[in-house]
């Protein structure tokens, strides 16, 4: 093992500061997505709003796929589908190659909410963004796309982090 010369231990210590800015600013990313919730209607939560998107993105599914989808387990996911049930946002009807199953669905009223909320979302970022150019919103937009496609779907239960760097192999790779 050959150990890093000063210049490529600078280099790593300059990025390993980079990587604990990028934490903290993700980390900061709740408060942006509490203060977009904070704009949703009374009677369609976070949850709601989640499972009313999801499904006008994805179409018609069943709910251990829009469970898998929201990244949480069959309880929460039963309790947010039936919240948008009860106020007609979307329908549930058998799945014919599982009765026990059943498929989910968005309803004329429930597309007619995701408009709502997709117009209630372009205002709210219009808002606090106003004084960005439209190339630094799109700048961000494609950022957060790349980053996410770094980390894949995060939601497989078999995905793993990679283990710790190695400080004291040799390496012929620059920093990017």
């Amino acid at each position: 093992m050959v150990a890093l010369s000063n210049e490529s231990e600078g280099g790593a210590v300059a990025a390993q500061r980079e990587y604990e800015e990028l934490a903290r600013q993700l980390s900061a990313i709740g408060a942006v997505k509490r203060g977009l919730g904070r704009g949703l209607p009374a009677d369609c939560p976070g949850g709601s709003a989640a499972v009313i998107t999801l499904l006008q993105r994805h179409g018609e599914m069943r709910m251990s796929r829009l469970a898998e989808l929201l990244a949480v387990d069959m309880s929460v996911t039963s309790r947010h589908v039936a919240h948008v049930a009860e106020r007609g946002w979307i329908e549930r009807s058998p799945d014919p190659a599982d009765k026990r199953s059943r498929i989910l669905r968005l309803t004329p009223a429930g597309e007619a909410k995701f408009a709502e909320l997709s117009e209630l979302s372009m205002r709210t970022l219009a808002h606090y963004l106003h004084d960005w150019s439209d190339d630094e919103v799109g700048h961000l937009s494609a950022l957060l796309a790349r980053l996410r496609a770094s980390f894949g779907d995060c939601r497989v239960a078999s995905a793993r982090l990679p283990g710790p760097p190695h400080a004291t192999e040799e390496t012929t790779r620059t920093p990017a």
